[in-house]
């Protein structure tokens, strides 16, 4: 499981840098050629896109630094270390991991657990705002392409 996190990390990264430059590419045609709506929305869509992928790579990053500190053993390593900011500490017997949202959950022995809070407080809303911008504009360029053939589409009819 722990090998997951570097190829997540890997993929978000990649991903991101290869959305900053499509979108980057698409903005600057339309800001240098005057380009239409669409290629500029998709070219935000790829932006916002490219932000949400670092924001969760980012989040990601500090699961990954509470997994190692969780699976240290030897002397002091319990109770486990991400979760002694709480007073039940003493409670705790093991961790789970949760993707979506992102976050490191301290399990305790009477089968209750609560979220340590190694991760940002910000990195969730982050990702998921930038991912619904993105979809978003990606939705809105798709309307706007639309509206745009349909009207050419009267305008040759018309003739």
């Amino acid at each position: 499981m722990f090998l997951l996190f570097p190829l997540l990390i890997l993929v978000l990264v990649v991903t991101a840098f290869g959305l900053l430059g499509y979108g980057g590419g698409r903005i600057a045609d339309w800001l240098a050629r005057r380009a239409q709506l669409p290629t500029a929305l998709r070219g935000l869509a790829a932006l916002a896109g490219a932000m949400g992928a670092a924001v969760y790579a980012w989040g990601l990053l500090y699961v990954v630094g509470a997994v190692l500190e969780a699976e240290d053993g030897g002397a002091n390593s319990s109770p486990i270390m991400p979760c002694r900011t709480d007073d039940r500490a003493v409670h705790v017997i093991d961790y789970s991991v949760s993707y979506l949202p992102l976050s490191f959950d301290c399990e305790m022995t009477g089968g209750g657990s609560y979220t340590a809070d190694v991760i940002p407080a910000y990195v969730t809303p982050a990702a998921v705002g930038l991912a619904l911008a993105a979809v978003g504009c990606a939705v809105s360029a798709a309307y706007v392409t639309e509206l745009r053939l349909r009207a050419e589409t009267r305008k040759g009819e018309a003739l």
